[in-house]
């Protein structure tokens, strides 16, 4: 690695590639709409393509509309390492989450290609589809059925809330591949993301060397309780599931501020019943949503919810129960893959941390797969999902850098 220390990525082609493609579905607010499948998809895809062909790349296409760009090693028959994340956004997204990913691949490319630097092992950046599941859930919905979490035929069964199969709008896209999903084996796969959290801001650290990925449980509860006048039942007589709901409420703010650190838990979708401003609630049907990078005390955490919450709401006289919904155990990123991500920021001189990754990304289910690691940088007052996202030019270039210097000490330089 001594004799490409000093390399860097062109901080401004990156950052200008970042706004060239920012232009293709633009939001109402400064951010971007484009959604999975959409005409704007397949015209982000494009550009991409091209962009990857013009520094020698070519381009694979699974079944699932995922995009290979490879750059070929000295040793074509090596196993190769894997760097990227999505082009598509939420429906008020912002600029940079996933983009950040995939575009930092290729200027890692470009980089290599500019300077003449050689590695044994091939390169190839990738564009997972589906990675944010609004329009069609789950998310990371095409890294899942490439990792077999999923089958791709339930994938493909997706509808949007239109009721357009994810199948059919692939092919109407025009990016739908023929390569089987999940045939390609990986060396290792690194992600750059932006954190998406306040942390590394709010340190004033570059760059976040992610070691986990946290665990998830959705609880669906339905806590049943009587409709009833809101003016005439008299307050002890009341069966109120919306009661149910505020102690519940409370309940998991507690179980998460006792696991500290790294563990979070609120409650979001609520569907209230009759949802009527002068009734009782006779029935709340709401989701808990539980996370941290232990699966012990994910599992903890949800026993504890499961074993006090029913007991609360027999107290008020209503009734409790409850599903899971949704689940992934968390994820414990590659040592190796980890080391070359802490490695590069040390030789590149950023500052940096440890830290967990508190969203979901592509490379929490292709770690079950392959050798995975992630890298992060800041993004301002952890803001995401928001048009208003936004980084700074610096914290990309940092984080593309400290992706670089992984990605080449992975695929072995060739001196």
């Amino acid at each position: 690695m001594s004799n490409i220390s000093n390399t860097r990525i062109d901080a401004d082609r990156l950052w200008d590639s970042l706004m060239e493609m920012a232009k293709i579905g633009p939001g109402i607010a400064g951010g971007n709409n484009r959604q999975t499948l959409t005409d704007e998809d397949a015209e982000g895809r494009a550009l991409f393509q091209s962009w990857c062909e013009a520094v020698g790349c070519t381009m694979g296409l699974d079944q699932m509309g995922n995009m290979f760009a490879r750059y070929e090693g000295t040793e074509p028959d090596l196993l190769p390492v894997y760097v990227g994340s999505h082009l598509d956004t939420q429906p008020t997204g912002g600029k940079y989450d996933g983009v950040l990913g995939v575009l930092g691949g290729l200027e890692v490319i470009r980089t290599m290609h500019e300077q003449g630097i050689k590695t044994k092992h091939p390169i190839v950046v990738t564009n997972w589809t589906n990675e944010e599941g609004t329009r069609y859930a789950p998310a990371m919905l095409s890294s899942g059925v490439f990792a077999g979490k999923h089958t791709q035929d339930w994938a493909y069964d997706r509808v949007d809330a239109e009721g357009k199969r994810f199948g059919d709008e692939l092919e109407r896209i025009g990016w739908k591949g023929d390569e089987k999903v999940g045939d390609r084996k990986m060396h290792a796969m690194f992600e750059l993301h932006i954190e998406q959290g306040p942390i590394l801001e709010a340190e004033g650290k570059d760059i976040g060397v992610v070691t986990h990925g946290q665990g998830l449980r959705w609880i669906e509860v339905t806590v049943t309780g009587k409709e009833s006048h809101t003016g005439s039942t008299p307050m002890h007589m009341r069966k109120n599931a919306g009661r149910g709901l505020a102690l519940i409420t409370e309940l998991v703010h507690e179980i998460a501020m006792k696991n500290q650190p790294n563990a979070v838990g609120a409650i979001g979708h609520i569907d209230v019943y009759p949802n009527s401003r002068n009734i009782i609630p006779g029935k709340v049907v709401f989701t808990v949503d539980m996370r941290t990078h232990l699966l012990d005390k994910l599992n903890g955490m949800v026993d504890e919810l499961m074993e006090k919450a029913p007991k609360l709401c027999e107290e008020i006289g209503v009734e409790f129960s409850a599903e899971i919904v949704g689940q992934f155990n968390p994820p414990a990123f590659d040592e190796d893959c980890v080391a070359a991500i802490r490695e590069g920021a040390e030789v590149m001189g950023y500052s940096h941390r440890d830290i967990i990754s508190g969203a979901g990304h592509d490379a929490c289910w292709i770690n079950d797969v392959a050798p995975t690691a992630m890298v992060m940088c800041p993004c301002v007052d952890g803001l995401s999902h928001n048009e208003a996202e936004e980084i700074s030019k610096d914290w990309a270039a940092a984080g593309a850098n400290v992706l670089m210097h992984a990605v080449l000490k992975t695929a072995q330089v060739v001196e």
